[in-house]
């Protein structure tokens, strides 16, 4: 790409590479996910966790973690929503000090691990983590095995005795895909959902899981959902820096990009137009909320009709001022019916502006394009949507929403 297109992420920096720290010696292994390690001996390449201080050695067998663990299924809705699940459970691990074992995404009735959608190392720079597929090697017949394995689950009529942890689609699948069964079901009391911007709210937190489910009695809470929100606590929002796309992965937009654009300037848009989106915006104009709307409505402000689901006319307007106002010469396209590419083309084309669309088959590579582009404009209820958006904002990048200005 020429140098009018600024420089994608597809691994470390220097500033985000990982502290020179001392760390015990320990036996290695080819599988290296996590350890916890003591202050002596010599020093090598590991991070510290930001929580506790503990140090961590990456390249070394896994120790068992004695503060505990917490693992869910990431299992309702579309990868934007388990996206906000998965930020808000890293911030719900944090607040009580376990370590998240990383269980997968679930995605067109199949298990997903977490490694082939995002690295794992910039993770743990936040928090400490583990591979669920490390964790069954090492302690799935040891410290976790059969018959020792409890599910967890909100406390409510139906769930005082029976978790029901496997119950229904994707629930089972999702737990037989890894080969795990519960036990036991241990119902808890809700607790407020982990904001880390709130240190009040995480210290109750904090000794309210721990004093009801103290980690030598309970090492391992697999919780029936995911332990967060949707739409995910604000506070929360900056967790997303540590989400880093697998290369292998983000090499294949980049390739796309560069197939598109040749290295020039391009705005990407998100349209929501499929049928289900119709109706779920007719039935919320003005509510407080719709889905992931708190990403743009300030408080008390309520939802209207072009910010969940524009007219044409104001897609083509919008659209229209944006690859003005950042004289771009491209025009990406994400949705999940209506493109509205004729209108755009008709509308862009006397102003030197090529219209793209590519209706992958991966959506992560429509998040992944959008992310990079020059400016973006998305649906501000949409979940998908606001993953662009994070990816956006932690690293200075300028969008809008549908119904905002340019």
């Amino acid at each position: 790409m020429s140098s009018s297109r600024p420089k994608v992420w597809k691994g470390f920096t220097l500033q985000n590479t990982f502290r020179l720290v001392c760390f015990c010696i320990v036996a290695k292994a080819s599988n290296t996910d996590h350890c916890t390690v003591n202050t002596s001996a010599q020093c090598s390449e590991g991070s510290i966790d930001e929580y506790s201080g503990t140090i961590l050695d990456h390249n070394a067998t896994p120790v068992w973690d004695d503060s505990g663990y917490v693992m869910f299924c990431p299992c309702m809705g579309n990868f934007g929503n388990q996206a906000e699940y998965y930020i808000g459970s890293l911030a719900f691990a944090k607040s009580i000090n376990r370590t998240l074992v990383l269980t997968p995404f679930r995605a067109k009735g199949s298990n997903i691990p977490f490694s082939e959608w995002f690295q794992i190392e910039p993770v743990r720079q936040f928090h400490r983590v583990i591979p669920i597929e490390t964790f069954l090697e090492h302690f799935g017949e040891t410290e976790w095995a059969p018959g020792k394995r409890k599910g967890y689950c909100g406390r409510s009529t139906d769930t005082l005795y029976d978790c029901k942890m496997k119950s229904g689609n994707p629930l089972g699948p999702f737990w037989d895909d890894l080969n795990i069964s519960f036990d036991e079901s241990v119902p808890y009391d809700t607790f407020d959902q982990a904001d880390i911007s709130n240190e009040k709210r995480t210290i109750s937190l904090r000794n309210n899981w721990n004093k009801q489910f103290p980690s030598a009695e309970h090492p391992v809470l697999a919780l029936r959902c995911a332990p967060a929100s949707f739409p995910m606590a604000p506070g929360n929002r900056k967790i997303h820096q540590y989400l880093k796309w697998n290369p292998s992965l983000f090499s294949r937009a980049e390739d796309e990009i560069a197939r598109m654009f040749h290295g020039e300037k391009y705005v990407g848009i998100h349209l929501r137009t499929g049928p289900d989106w119709v109706t779920s915006c007719s039935m919320t104009i003005g509510a407080r909320t719709v889905m992931a709307s708190p990403q743009c409505l300030t408080a008390g402000q309520p939802v209207f009709i072009e910010m969940c689901y524009p007219t044409v006319e104001h897609i083509v307007d919008l659209t229209t001022k944006a690859v003005i106002k950042y004289a771009v010469q491209h025009l990406f396209i994400a949705t999940d019916r209506l493109s509205y590419s004729k209108e755009l083309t008709e509308a862009l084309t006397p102003l030197g502006v090529k219209v793209h669309h590519l209706d992958p088959q991966l959506p992560q590579m429509d998040l992944m394009i959008l992310g990079q582009s020059d400016f973006f404009i998305g649906n501000c209820a949409s979940s998908f949507t606001s993953f662009v958006k994070r990816e956006r904002d932690v690293s200075g990048k300028p969008s809008t929403f549908w119904g905002f200005p340019v």
